[in-house]
């Protein structure tokens, strides 16, 4: 991919001066969804697949990226000072974004940069395509301008722009996962502080395999399906139950504290939603002492819970997804299965055991085909380390 990255950089560019290749990976996330803006805990990896980029820095102000997967966009050319929020959603909007989030909360961007970019992770697939770019760009521009931020830093200049320069009301999960990876090891993170663990996947006998339903989400669309739609309720259900306890975040709770709660959540949509996350939280924290524990079968049953929850509670699922998890469930060999990202589309993430996985993709892809029509597409996930400089 930095091959093609780079010959194409030098057509639109040209070959002279100091050329440096970036990688920015997407993320899965194992278990964990809709608890990362609501205070909670998340267990994402980086995975193999992302974004490359190929970039030069400037003389001057003006930044110019050009992207291999969209290529009728032609080059794009802006100013630094000239970076205004909007909704657009475009791949270079997400780029646009961390610049501005950085200069925002006070660091210096000196000079610009040309950059070409190529992704072999596909887009609305709920891997987190757009934090994967986020983070291309953070890494990029705080290497060739030395800038003094971490790689946390460049998580939360990534959820900065997806949050207030592109609209999306994300939490950090994505960002924080593409930033952070460690090769064969998950990300045990509570959002509350960023405090955060990796454990080792230990996964000797078994894939974690992705299925992509092909139906893209678009967390951004003005729809009652939205991202931010659940993220307001869930924002409801924390104010209702504030009066009557003394918490800041859904994460604070466990199971038994929310259901003695419960009763003061007014709407009963938002005391589904505020369920899902006091619930998911709980599976999440139990799911990783159960992986450490070697206890595999048991991380696979809450799995399985996760998308329950997800499909009832938080109402995040839709047919295609629901139908992918469901066949697994019946198939020999699946651990676990559930949707992962943000829902409405895009994919399931399963725990299968090697010698099934070759039956599990034939057999999983011949029913998804009977009964939608649709071709799924399986990855097998490989946990990455985070976003960096290739050479």
């Amino acid at each position: 991919m930095i091959e093609k990255a780079l010959e194409c950089f030098k057509e639109k560019f040209g070959s002279e001066g100091d050329i440096r290749s970036y990688f920015a990976p997407g993320r899965v996330n194992l278990i964990g969804e809709h608890t990362d803006y609501n205070g909670g805990h998340v267990f994402p990896c980086a995975l193999s697949m992302g974004n490359y980029g190929v970039a030069r820095k400037r003389n001057d102000r003006i930044v110019r990226w050009y992207n291999m997967t969209y290529p009728d966009n032609g080059v794009q050319e802006r100013s630094l000072d000239d970076l205004a929020p909007n909704d657009n959603g475009l791949w270079y909007d997400y780029q646009h974004g961390v610049l501005w989030a950085m200069m925002k909360s006070g660091v210096e961007i000196p000079f610009g940069y040309d950059m070409v970019m190529v992704a072999d992770l596909p887009a609305g697939s709920g891997l987190s395509a757009s934090a994967s770019i986020e983070e291309l760009a953070a890494v990029i521009v705080k290497d060739l301008c030395d800038l003094p931020v971490d790689m946390v830093d460049c998580a939360k200049y990534g959820q900065i722009s997806e949050n207030e320069y592109n609209g999306s009301n994300s939490g950090i999960m994505d960002q924080f996962a593409s930033a952070m990876g460690k090769k064969d090891h998950a990300i045990f993170l509570d959002t509350a502080d960023l405090s955060y663990e990796y454990v080792p996947l230990n996964l000797k006998n078994e894939k974690i395999v992705i299925t992509n339903s092909r139906v893209k989400h678009n967390l951004t669309e003005n729809s009652y399906n939205s991202y931010n739609t659940r993220r307001s309720e869930s924002e409801k259900a924390l104010a209702d139950l504030k009066r009557v306890a003394d918490i800041k975040t859904l994460g604070e709770l466990d199971n038994e504290e929310f259901d003695r709660l419960s009763e003061y959540i007014e709407n009963e949509v938002n005391r589904k939603r505020a369920r899902h996350a006091v619930y998911e939280n709980q599976r999440t924290i139990e799911a990783v002492k159960e992986l450490r524990a070697g206890n595999l079968e048991s991380f696979g049953k809450l799995m399985n819970d996760s998308h329950v929850s997800l499909r009832d509670d938080y109402a995040v699922s839709c047919d295609e997804l629901d139908i992918l998890t469901e066949e697994a469930w019946k198939l020999p060999g699946v651990i676990g299965s559930r949707m992962t990202g943000g829902g409405f589309g895009g994919c399931t993430v399963s725990i299968v055991k090697n010698e099934y996985v070759d039956n599990f993709t034939g057999s999983l892809g011949a029913v998804y085909k009977e009964r939608t029509g649709l071709e799924a597409e399986f990855y097998i996930a490989d946990a990455s380390d985070g976003a960096r400089r290739l050479n």
